[in-house]
């Protein structure tokens, strides 16, 4: 299909519609398409029925790169029957790809009942709605993340100032490292786990796998494990703030691969580039609890 704007719709191979980014070259949930890979790597892999069913009160959602909103529509349906309370927080710097998509509704097909709604998030910045047996309150938070997080910690100490709920669940889904990789700082998961509730059990779960990636979530002070599968990926990345929501945490042999990468050294700036472990990382991942007691690789 021709392009309109900056992005265009392409046809999957799984024979699904998905967006496609002109100017970062990249498509939105490729193979398997949104819903499939929703499904997997958010609404399973973070055990969100399991959880709602035995919730009491209201559990917060973070949803950070809303994008088309495949993620977070995925989430609703499949929660809709649940009698739950969900707060839904999204965070994007642009509305363009929500709108792109919103205007290829029938041929992306996964916004069935929900464009009203859509519509009056986008010219609000919040929608609040009973959706089957579900109680939604949807917010939108436009603009930079990790500056966003930066200033939410800077505010902390400021008893007048109202923050977000800390959330229960994070769906991480900004473009790779290579095209956004401000996104993927060490700083922005340290800063994210900084204003999780040690007391409220949170997971992370994200489609990269890349051992950057998950030393800069062990160092930030998360609980790191191998994610579910999800399209042509046969393994993603989850974190947690407690080891109780994840199935497959890393070992000693993941630490073992992790000095031998050539790539594992976090992005301490926005900027992209690959470099091994650093003495001084490599010390503090076998100080992680996640580690101790473990034999050194």
């Amino acid at each position: 299909m021709p392009p309109s704007g900056p992005y265009r719709l392409v046809k999957l191979a799984s024979g699904v519609h998905s967006v496609h980014s002109l100017a970062e070259g990249e498509t939105f949930h490729p193979v398997i398409g949104p819903v499939a890979e929703a499904e997997a790597l958010y609404v399973r892999q973070l055990r969100l029925l399991e959880r709602l069913r035995s919730h009491r009160g209201e559990f917060v959602v973070w949803d950070v790169g809303l994008g088309a909103a495949a993620n977070a529509l995925t989430v609703l349906r499949a929660t809709r029957h649940l009698a739950c309370s969900l707060r839904l927080v999204s965070f994007d710097h642009t509305l363009e790809p929500l709108e792109f998509g919103l205007a290829h509704a029938s041929d992306l097909g996964y916004f069935g009942g929900y464009e009203a709604r859509l519509l009056e998030l986008l010219r609000q910045r919040r929608v609040g709605f009973q959706d089957a047996a579900q109680s939604v309150q949807w917010e939108l938070h436009l603009g930079d993340f990790p500056t966003f997080l930066a200033q939410s910690l800077q505010r902390c100490n400021a008893a007048t100032v109202q923050r977000l709920p800390a959330p229960h669940a994070i769906l991480f889904d900004a473009y790779s490292p290579a095209k956004n990789p401000a996104m993927w700082a060490q700083s922005v998961f340290a800063n994210l786990f900084k204003l999780l509730d040690p007391q409220r059990p949170c997971a992370l779960p994200t489609y990269s796998r890349s051992t950057m990636l998950r030393v800069s979530l062990l160092l930030a002070g998360f609980f790191v494990g191998a994610g579910h599968a999800a399209g042509e990926k046969e393994e993603t990345t989850i974190a947690a703030n407690t080891l109780d929501l994840i199935d497959e945490p890393l070992d000693h042999r993941w630490l073992g691969r992790a000095r031998r990468s050539t790539s594992a050294e976090p992005l301490w700036e926005a900027v992209y580039r690959q470099a091994r472990l650093s003495p001084t990382t490599g010390e503090k991942l076998l100080q992680h609890p996640q580690f101790s007691g473990l034999p050194v690789p």
